[in-house]
């Protein structure tokens, strides 16, 4: 929140301790832009994908999530649902 844009190769990964809809759904309150939003579960399986819009007031995901990734609206035909995720720096 409360930054101008997001450039094309940058993002944010949000980690819930555990899987749920409630605890990873998101808000678009005070974005100054679109983002594209994927939704991953424990076995780093994409869950859901959606193209989320400023100002809107919340989505959650189709199914429980425990990672959330928001990244520029450029990448939204890059993940669907049922998609194996591998994240890089995991210890």
């Amino acid at each position: 929140m409360f930054v101008h844009s997001l450039q094309d190769n940058t993002g944010i990964i949000l980690v819930d301790s555990m899987e749920s809809r409630i605890n990873t759904a998101i808000h678009m309150l005070f974005m100054n832009f679109d983002i594209t939003t994927v939704w991953v579960n424990k076995k780093r399986q994409v869950v859901d994908v959606i193209y989320a819009k400023k100002w809107h007031l919340s989505y959650f995901p189709k199914k429980a999530a425990q990672y959330v990734l928001e990244i520029n609206t450029s990448h939204m035909n890059d993940f669907h649902i049922g998609d194996q995720l591998t994240f890089c720096n995991e210890k």
